[in-house]
């Protein structure tokens, strides 16, 4: 199904959620906008507090206020805020705070609905971590609030702010590489994925990713990413996903999976495949685009092309791409040079600009619900054990 084709159904009856930009900018009426966009970090933890530095480094926006519900949480994110940033326990105490205008989320993944539908509620303009919710209904809700609001709002999937990525995904649609036939991703790490925890008690709190109740584990924070690519390149959103995983290596009372194996497959029959494994870390990150004519691969910040075989003396330097023959003679590819900035520190400069030049975002509450759908049935197929045959006109 086409993102243009997303319809909600439910309480509301039948609500259109528009997905083009030019459409969706017509939605937003951000009045009276401010030169400095005060911001409030929602879960101070290793992400919220990650970003607390790459925002503190830019024009125009101030971290004024922080919340964690984990005491040395806060402490750390107070540390880091500066500015004399108030801190608060209760993210609702944060979103009364009149001087704040716009909220980051970056809390487990279970609380990330209902912060981001009283966020809405409360006048603040959003940039929530993926993924968007946990769960078909969580992810409904805070698409129907969403869609009748006319705030900013913004969903963390980093790579599609960037400017490389961006530029690879014109290079697809321009047939750079031919018809897509398939993705083939991973993201390996080795190490057992957890958090020092002061006592016990906080084991959950702090280990949230761990378990089944707060995570989608190794989908939701890893695989997101990469299948939210996949939409983005075709323009559509899976209709079939099998998997298998298991808890295989690190046999210390985790529930979510310790290694993942996915296939999802698109309307037209493009296949993706999707791994994780946090035993053996070779190649790291990677996502390899095939054609008919060519492949392209990605890490986090470069992009290679290699064309079929037929095509292999291409040179000069065409649609970014340079140093062909001797690139491909190191058989490493012929890179594709684009200047761009760190993903995450331009998904942070996208959102002010969206919310002072009152224009949405390329990563938005409907490709973020999009790809949460398909963590969704990733996590159904694997933990079911059964092949998921849907589209997304059966969740809303």
């Amino acid at each position: 199904m086409k993102r243009r084709d997303f319809v909600i159904k439910g309480g509301l009856g039948a609500l259109a959620a528009v997905t083009s930009t030019s459409v969706l900018a017509n939605a937003l009426n951000f009045n009276g906008a401010n030169a400095v966009i005060n911001v409030g970090i929602i879960g101070s933890g290793n992400r919220g507090t990650g970003l607390m530095p790459i925002l503190n480094a830019m024009d125009g926006i101030h971290v004024t206020a922080c919340c964690d519900v984990l005491p040395f949480r806060l402490e750390e994110g107070l540390a880091k805020a500066g500015r004399k940033a108030k801190g608060y326990n209760d993210y609702r105490k944060l979103l009364d705070n009149k001087d704040v205008d716009a909220v980051i989320i970056a809390t487990p993944l279970n609380t990330h609905s209902q912060i981001g539908i009283d966020s809405i509620d409360a006048g603040k303009h959003v940039f929530a971590e993926k993924t968007l919710a946990k769960g078909y209904s969580g992810i409904k809700a805070l698409v129907e609030k969403g869609s009748q609001s006319s705030l900013i709002f913004q969903t963390g999937h980093q790579y599609h702010s960037s400017r490389l990525y961006n530029h690879v995904v014109n290079l697809i649609r321009e047939g750079k590489i031919g018809k897509v036939v398939a993705f083939d991703c991973q993201w390996n790490r080795n190490g057992d994925w957890r958090r020092p925890v002061p006592q016990p008690s906080m084991e959950r709190a702090v280990n949230w990713r761990m378990y089944r109740e707060y995570s989608g584990g190794l989908v939701a924070e890893l695989c997101s990413h990469q299948i939210d690519f996949a939409n983005w390149v075709l323009d559509a959103t899976p209709n079939k996903v099998l998997g298998v995983g298991g808890v295989d290596y690190w046999k210390d009372g985790r529930e979510t999976f310790d290694n993942i194996h996915l296939i999802y497959s698109y309307p037209d029959g493009v296949k993706a495949k999707f791994t994780c494994l946090t035993s053996n870390s070779k190649d790291d990150f990677k996502i390899k685009v095939l054609g008919d004519k060519g492949t392209i691969v990605l890490d986090y910040e470069k992009a290679w092309f290699y064309p079929e075989a037929n095509d292999k003396k291409e040179m000069g330097n065409v649609d970014g791409v340079s140093g062909a023959t001797k690139a491909w003679e190191q058989e490493n590819g012929i890179p594709i040079e684009v200047e761009h900035a760190n993903p995450t520190k331009q998904a942070l400069m996208d959102f002010k600009d969206s919310i002072l030049n009152n224009t949405a975002p390329n990563s938005n509450l409907i490709t973020g619900a999009n790809t949460a759908v398909g963590v969704q049935m990733g996590l159904d197929a694997m933990y079911n054990n059964e092949i998921i045959h849907k589209t997304l006109k059966d969740f809303y």
